[in-house]
């Protein structure tokens, strides 16, 4: 394996070739930090991604076809470039994306993580022998490829959690079309490629398009050839998404992430040092630009005065600035539109009555946190995903009414409970209407082995270990008739 730095992340990736994409349109690659311009790539239009889904649907019959140790194999090669290339990867995350260092190294993690679950995956594709109610019939069924996979994937976890789509679908026999966020087509898409590249992949079983979502986001979901869209975002475009998908001419599978409204309930007996130490991990992570983020805290008001005395002081030390410094735990913002809306959210909490006690002032895109506190429980501020900095904490007037108040909302991707006893926040947690609910721990956890979805508006499917094995292969059903079945015509 050669250890010469990737370049040249200024083409599509289609059939194993790197070329120009065919659009009139080109985009400029933005440092969210620096401001300054990464490189300019020639944009991807229809007729590239028809192409990219040809050279997938004819490459994915023979990947299919290979032995269950030569997909392993390879999968186990992409996981030692990983190990290779870290500080390559972890520094086109900090370029690219605004990955503060310690996000970065965190990411990175959870590729290999979902890497190595996947090297494990083509011994896992197993049938079995079925009890049949006709004689002299066996019944078996076995697991399959799909097909061709269409893969989105956003700009906030670009490198993982493209991974986490592409590994798998590829371990499982299946091809890959990847569509990365046009904010990170490097980290979301062409570092992948080069990878995958790099580790020996046949021709056309993964392909790159970077294009417009105004040019060929539609096209893309649409197309005959893809068996499934797996998509990764916000609610709002992933519910385009799986109305394309499901209701287009062509249906097939849709795998949706999507976004969260994640309650941190701090119950009256919880550990307060521990629970401030939570919500500034949860929240402020990648400067909230996380799914998964906590993106309201609720607390019992018997510990609420206390709870928000500590935490604010908690978040005095938070760190925020370059990405690049190991300290940093707030980078920038990736981009301005993001950013603007950011500064609505902040105007628009304080109109609504909320007490703004911490701020800062942004500098380099770089927004500091920003804690709210007696936030009204039906105000913008606690309804809505903020996906930023911004912390509102709700005073509940006891258990009852914080399960009542972490329910309200759309979403039900994660969540997270404080309590000294155990049994409670279990009990607890099995209430809340999230696909996952963590106790004395972060709302960000994303573990190679666990399954990892939402309910409500936070996405349908599950991804990681058996669930998304289950979720990129088919069942199908055989019978042999071993002896003449006798009919009744």
């Amino acid at each position: 394996m050669s250890s010469t730095a990737y370049n040249n992340f200024n083409q599509q990736f289609i059939n194993g070739v790197w070329r120009d994409g065919s659009s009139e349109r080109s985009s400029d690659n933005i440092n969210p930090y620096t401001q300054a311009r990464i490189n300019t790539i020639q944009l991807a239009n229809q007729a590239d991604v028809n192409e990219a889904y040809q050279s997938a649907q004819a490459a994915q019959t023979a990947w299919a076809a290979t032995l269950h140790t030569e997909r392993t194999a390879l999968v186990a090669r992409v996981g030692e470039i990983l190990q290779q290339r870290g500080d390559e990867i972890i520094n086109w995350l900090i370029q690219e994306s605004g990955s503060t260092r310690l996000k970065a190294m965190i990411e990175l993690g959870a590729a290999q993580g979902i890497t190595a679950e996947a090297a494990t995956f083509p011994a896992r594709m197993v049938g079995a022998l079925l009890p049949s109610n006709i004689p002299h019939q066996d019944s078996r069924y076995y697991r399959q490829a799909l097909g061709v996979i269409a893969v989105i994937s956003p700009w906030n976890f670009p490198f993982h959690l493209s991974m986490r789509s592409v590994i798998t679908a590829i371990a499982c026999g299946n091809s890959v079309v990847l569509k990365p966020a046009s904010d990170t087509p490097v980290t979301g898409g062409l570092l992948l490629a080069k990878i995958f590249e790099e580790a020996g992949l046949p021709a056309g079983v993964l392909n790159v398009v970077v294009g417009a979502g105004s040019e060929i986001g539609d096209y893309f979901v649409e197309h005959a050839i893809p068996r499934m869209v797996s998509f990764t975002g916000s609610t709002s475009v992933g519910k385009r998404v799986g109305a394309l998908a499901v209701g287009g001419r062509y249906i097939k599978r849709v795998a949706l992430e999507l976004g969260g409204n994640a309650p941190l309930v701090v119950l009256d007996d919880a550990d307060l040092d521990l629970a401030v130490n939570i919500a500034a991990m949860g929240r402020f992570l990648h400067q909230g630009q996380i799914c998964m983020s906590t993106n309201r805290v609720i607390v019992d008001a018997k510990v609420y005065d206390a709870f928000v005395a500590k935490l604010v002081e908690k978040i005095k030390t938070v760190r925020y600035g370059n990405p690049d410094e190991m300290g940093t735990i707030v980078g920038p913002i990736i981009n301005e539109s993001q950013l603007s809306g950011l500064k609505k959210i902040i105007a628009q909490a304080e109109q609504d009555g909320a007490k703004l006690v911490l701020c800062g002032e942004i500098t380099n895109h770089v927004l500091p946190p920003h804690v709210f506190i007696d936030v009204d429980p039906q105000s913008a501020l606690a309804k809505e995903e903020s996906f930023g900095p911004v912390l509102p904490v709700i005073k509940a007037r006891d258990e009852a009414h914080a399960l009542e108040l972490a329910n309200d909302t759309e979403y039900g991707l994660s969540s997270a409970v404080v309590t000294r006893n155990h049994e409670r926040g279990v009990a607890f947690a099995l209430q809340i209407e999230a696909g996952m609910t963590h106790i004395n721990d972060i709302t960000v956890d994303d573990q190679a082995h666990a399954p990892f979805g939402g309910e409500k508006n936070s996405g349908l499917g599950r991804f990681n270990g058996n669930w998304i094995l289950e979720e990129f292969t088919r069942t199908h059903w055989v019978t042999v008739q071993t002896q003449p079945r006798p009919y009744p015509l």
